[in-house]
């Protein structure tokens, strides 16, 4: 992967994987919300409330996988001081933190019904607010400096550290007793939802996969050609 710390060749990468991950996120995007939205049945205890879930379930999923991202990309970044690293690390901020509003947003408005309360603070909940203070955290302190590169360093610190949180979001409702129900899609003896209910879950979860893909290749781009030019009028002054 080292050859890929050269933005001319992860500009290049990105511009070839850019129109797939459009393609793919449109189609599955499309086709999840229709399953979810008209062709699934309503739940037997929730009713038409369970819809929401096809859009809260894959964005707290996003949320983690978006976050474990940009600490594994701060990672590197400070390890073989790859600067495409944070980029990529400064490129996936904003779309974790909006994956994670929409985790927090959607959570509530499936919690009024199904529990009496748009908040409360157990385990999960508690840690994915935590999570989306840690991006906006990162955000703040990666532009808190004079100096680009203290920012970036003390961001990318930030950003690992931070990663604790994740498996505390992933097993709190295994370690400590919640509102949430426990796994029933990632479990060991298989998922324990309906295939009827599975398949949209699915198709959203790649279409915000992709959706992230797709959005990434364009701020890395958008990042590493704002550099050039910097450095161009640098160069010139």
């Amino acid at each position: 992967m080292h050859r890929f710390a050269n933005p001319t060749r992860f500009v290049a990468l990105a511009r070839a994987v850019q129109p797939w991950a459009m393609t793919i996120a449109l189609a599955t995007l499309f086709a999840g919300l229709w399953f979810g939205l008209l062709a699934s049945p309503p739940d037997y205890q929730q009713g038409e409330t369970v819809r929401i879930m096809y859009v809260h379930v894959p964005a707290a999923w996003m949320a983690m996988f978006c976050y474990t991202g940009m600490a594994g990309a701060s990672a590197v970044a400070l390890v073989w001081k790859h600067a495409v690293a944070h980029v990529t690390a400064r490129a996936t901020a904003p779309i974790g933190a909006a994956f994670t509003f929409l985790a927090l947003v959607t959570g509530s408005l499936w919690g009024k019904p199904m529990w009496g309360t748009w908040w409360v603070w157990d385990a999960r909940l508690t840690s994915v607010l935590i999570l989306f203070f840690l991006y906006l955290g990162y955000m703040a302190l990666e532009n808190a400096f004079d100096d680009r590169a203290r920012g970036q360093r003390a961001a990318a610190i930030l950003a690992i550290v931070g990663a604790v949180n994740v498996p505390i979001i992933k097993f709190s409702v295994d370690w400590w007793n919640t509102l949430h129900q426990p796994a029933s899609v990632v479990r060991l003896d298989g998922p324990s939802i309906h295939p009827s209910m599975l398949t949209p879950l699915i198709l959203m979860a790649v279409g915000y996969t992709a959706f992230y893909i797709w959005v990434l290749c364009l701020r890395v781009r958008a990042d590493i050609n704002m550099s050039k030019v910097r450095a161009l009028k640098l160069r010139n002054a």
